[in-house]
């Protein structure tokens, strides 16, 4: 065993065919899995896909070699498509236990074509896999969905994972929800499987996931147990949660408030982890095989759910003014039952703010407003009134007004919280994203602010593209695996590379783990430039360029694109214009070479 399933499902709902073929030797070598695997069916189809919300689009469901082993934090799955948001080719990933079971199934993967005549889903058994009806859960939440499909299936040990009516009105900001608070959450995955008619996918079995070397994957996971459990900055988010930045990341006045419009929340600790933890927490809560349990399992009203995590609180409080934790709490919640991406959604409600404010729209949405909030929050994932239009992202609706300058986002997608103009090191990361405003794709918050591996200076553009890079390979190493990101607080690339050599029988190094996120960086880089993607989309909001912060340590400060931009080009091997040479390909045994790839000077 390789810790593999050893099959991937090829699902045409449009034929309603399905056949199970082999993992390829070759792909786990080269991918893993997770990211590196859908990527990799993606950038192979790419010429057979049209509109990201038409029959051709492909939807693929991969976890990693290391999901579902034991491992501390190996829990996760990816969600890969061309994405109706940004149009580039995406990943989203989530925990919960939904990517185990997957695998406990039978298989590593679910690559899905085509469109259902009628709402259907998708179970997965021991092996096998079935297409049901699903048409009496259109409709329904995802909480409601996932009660009725466990009953559907006569097995309460199963795991969903499905769309609200976000996703069947095919909002470009739905999710997919899992475990009823696990979401894939950006980039629009929800409508694509929306536009498949496909409602949710259900996983069952006993399939056993076993390492090649057990006696070596033991210690690793003894090793790793210790080094998070030692870890100063898991204990934080083990206590209080992801929202332990909250006042962090204030204080350090890098906190978007108002649209971008201020980087300091006058009333951060009103919405902060420590006031969470105080007020509505009721336990912490983990993913399968996690030790960190970052999770907040809370309840208001005597109703019981999860979160919100920090990148919601922000999105839902102060950018949008908001100081009111509970109507915050009350809007995550209402994300997870409609199935929306929490940042994207805040976000797009904190654009519509500074429209209003601005004059340029006709409704009267103002900053601080909670119950407006909570309001459009609904309005958005049941497209009504002006939440049609702001179901479609911050981008479209800023544009359909003339100013899509508002829009705090790149490549069509919404930026996470925190201020580039502070982060000069995590501002580049966001402009190079492949996936439009991310966080997660090169969390250069760890070293600019937490110190972790090291403590960099968030204002100095010095070495900062080397360390963009190496962040972005690792994260796409982590992906890959089906490892969660937090991991990586307590973790390095040998750590990973220990792991993979005990579970999958591949032996590799350090240096080997990161060319192996590398290597599915530029081929995501590919896909992009396929779709037309240029050096011009790297790039952030023109607020950020131009309006420096006006408070604290950060103060006259915007972000400086170059020579930021053209230096981390160099790092990666790429030309000028950000384009991968050729001896770079080779050098990453990627056969995709595009006839025009330029040769490196």
């Amino acid at each position: 065993m390789d810790g593999y399933a050893g099959k991937i499902l090829f699902v045409n709902l449009t034929k309603g065919t399905m056949e199970a073929k082999p993992f390829p030797e070759e792909w786990k070598r080269q991918f893993m899995g997770g990211r590196g695997l859908g990527v990799k069916i993606l950038a192979d189809a790419l010429d057979t896909i049209g509109d990201p919300l038409g029959e051709s689009n492909i939807l693929v469901f991969a976890t990693g070699p290391l999901t579902g082993t034991g491992l501390p934090l190996g829990s996760r799955y990816t969600v890969a498509t061309k994405s109706p948001l940004t149009g580039t080719v995406t990943s989203a990933d989530s925990g919960g236990s939904f990517g185990w079971k997957l695998k406990k199934a039978g298989f590593d993967a679910v690559v899905i074509t085509g469109k259902a005549k009628t709402p259907a889903y998708l179970f997965l058994s021991d092996g096998k896999a079935e297409i049901r009806n699903a048409s009496a859960m259109w409709g329904r939440t995802s909480t409601q969905t996932t009660a009725a499909i466990l009953e559907d299936v006569k097995d309460k040990n199963a795991r969903v994972a499905c769309i609200g009516p976000a996703g069947e009105k095919l909002s470009r900001l739905a999710c997919i929800m899992n475990e009823n608070f696990r979401a894939a959450g950006r980039g629009g995955v929800g409508a694509v499987m929306g536009s498949k008619n496909l409602k949710a996918v259900a996983a069952s079995g006993d399939a056993r996931i076993a390492p090649a070397h057990p006696e070596r994957m033991k210690a690793v996971q003894e090793k790793w147990v210790a080094k998070l459990k030692e870890n100063g900055i898991e204990q934080a988010i083990h206590n209080y949660g992801t929202a332990v930045l909250v006042n962090i990341i204030n204080e350090n006045y890098i906190l978007p408030v108002r649209n971008f419009q201020s980087a300091h929340f006058e009333n951060a600790d009103k919405v902060s982890g420590e006031t969470l933890a105080k007020t509505m927490l009721k336990r912490p809560k983990g993913c399968f095989a996690c030790t960190v349990q970052c999770g907040r399992y809370t309840e208001i009203d005597g109703v019981p759910a999860e979160g919100p995590e920090y990148e919601t609180i922000w999105a839902l409080g102060p950018d949008c003014g908001i100081d009111d934790l509970v109507a915050v709490k009350k809007a995550n919640d209402l994300c997870n039952e409609l199935g929306m991406d929490t940042i994207g959604t805040g976000a797009t409600i904190a654009c519509a703010m500074e429209m209003s404010q601005r004059g340029y729209i006709g409704e009267k949405i103002r900053f601080g407003d909670a119950a407006a909030m909570v309001e459009l929050v609904r309005k958005m994932g049941y497209r009504e009134g002006i939440g049609d239009e702001m179901a479609e992202g911050s981008y479209r609706f800023a544009e359909k007004y003339g100013h899509p300058e508002l829009s705090m986002s790149v490549k069509k997608q919404d930026m996470p919280a925190y201020d580039p103009r502070g982060l000069q090191g995590h501002g580049l990361a966001y402009a190079t994203s492949l996936r439009g405003g991310c966080h997660v794709y090169g969390y250069m918050v760890a070293p600019e602010v937490l110190g972790s591996p090291q403590k960099l200076d968030p204002y100095v553009d010095t070495d900062k593209a080397l360390w963009t890079k190496i962040f972005q390979d690792l994260t796409a190493t982590i992906d890959s695996i089906g490892m969660c990101l937090f991991s990586s607080f307590a973790l390095s690339a040998a750590d990973y590379a220990e792991a993979i050599s005990a579970v999958t029988g591949i032996e590799m190094d350090e240096k080997e783990a990161l060319l192996l996120g590398e290597r599915v960086w530029n081929l995501q880089k590919l896909a992009n430039m396929k779709l037309g993607f240029t050096r011009a989309d790297d790039t952030l909001p023109q607020r950020l360029l131009q309006e420096p912060l006006q408070e604290g340590a950060p103060k006259g400060r915007v972000w400086n694109r170059e020579p930021l931009l053209s230096e981390y080009y160099k790092v990666r091997g790429w030309d000028i214009a950000g384009r991968p040479t050729r001896e770079k390909l080779q050098e990453l045994g990627l056969d995709q070479v595009p006839a025009g790839a330029p040769k490196r000077e």
